[in-house]
């Protein structure tokens, strides 16, 4: 067992976190997170009203009585969600951790933290995770140039970022970025992270409510295979190769690319459909570099099991006897 910083924060036996998926961090998955000994976000926007959410809430709870989050993504857009509404509704249910995204969640801190929930930012920089922790988050999940989704504009890796990350703050970290086994939880923690997220990886798992082409996909591509996108907008996305993505850095490379442009081929009901029926080329899936480490499709269960047992390995075998006093 290995006891840090994370496992206390959020009272589970695994310093192992599944990240908010949209359309993918459902009941199923995060449930079957919390009861392997991890902790799982559920995505709010992957329900259109907060009422959805509030249902969804109460499923996981009727499949674990482990600890569980929420994940909510403040995004650019000319209709926002409620986000209050999907605020409330954690404070009903008795949420404790909610993982916040994309734009700084300073105009919703006061609400989240008067009702005694804790705030783990998600952050692509050093200079986020300052501002972060400035404004009262109990935790920074730092995510490196490896990611999938959307990693930011920096392009640094996390092999540098979460050192560095380490050095700029006192909360207590989560990596992610590039993460797929046990090797990477311990490479996580010798960088000074807490922990670790995994995304792309949980989704190759029986339990992730997506088609199994997506699963099978993930196994069959390699760390060369992902793409990213959106780069002329600066809203950067890393995304598996498709000819879908192909369409869009041609649309990109002819120059003044606006969002209209590409609107069709990025849309996230485009994607949402994508998971459901299997068609690889429909549209674009978020995907990490750590695809050439996703080799099977266990149970979250066995994944958990298998990344303590080599992180255990790893530190008691490979290590003993390397440094002498």
């Amino acid at each position: 067992m290995l006891k840090t910083r994370i496992t206390e924060f959020f009272g589970i036996e695994r310093p192992i976190v599944q990240g908010g998926l949209m359309w993918v961090a459902r009941a199923e998955l995060a449930a079957a997170v919390a009861n392997a000994g991890g902790i799982g976000f559920m995505t709010a926007l992957t329900y259109p009203e907060s009422e959805g959410l509030r249902a969804e809430i109460r499923k996981c709870r009727q499949l674990t009585d482990k600890p569980f989050g929420v994940n909510l993504t403040f995004l650019p857009t000319l209709r926002p969600p409620d986000y209050p509404a999907y605020i409330q509704v954690c404070i009903d249910e008795g949420v404790r951790f909610i993982e916040t995204a994309g734009r700084n969640p300073e105009p919703y801190m006061e609400a989240i933290k008067a009702a005694g929930i804790r705030v783990i930012h998600k952050c692509t920089s050093v200079r986020h995770a300052i501002k972060a922790e400035k404004i009262g988050c109990d935790a920074v999940s730092i995510d490196g140039f490896e990611a999938a989704g959307h990693p930011g504009e920096d392009d640094v890796t996390s092999l540098i970022l979460v050192p560095l990350t380490r050095d700029a703050i006192s909360l207590p970290i989560i990596a992610s970025g590039g993460f797929a086994d046990g090797r990477g939880l311990v490479a996580a923690l010798g960088l000074g992270a807490d922990g670790m997220n995994m995304g792309t990886r949980f989704v190759a798992t029986r339990e992730a409510p997506v088609h199994e082409h997506i699963k099978q996909a993930l196994v069959a591509h390699n760390e060369r295979d992902t793409r990213l996108i959106m780069r002329s907008l600066r809203n950067t996305e890393r995304v598996m190769h498709n000819t879908t993505v192909d369409k869009v850095l041609e649309i990109e490379g002819r120059g003044n690319t606006r969002i209209e442009d590409i609107i069709p081929y990025v849309s996230g009901m485009v994607g949402k459909e994508m998971l459901e029926d299997g068609d690889l080329e429909k549209g674009t899936l978020a995907a990490g570099q750590c695809m050439g480490l996703i080799r099977d499709i266990p149970s979250c269960r066995e994944l958990l099991d298998r990344i303590m047992l080599e992180a255990d390995t790893l530190i008691r075998e490979r290590f003993a006897g390397v440094f002498q006093t």
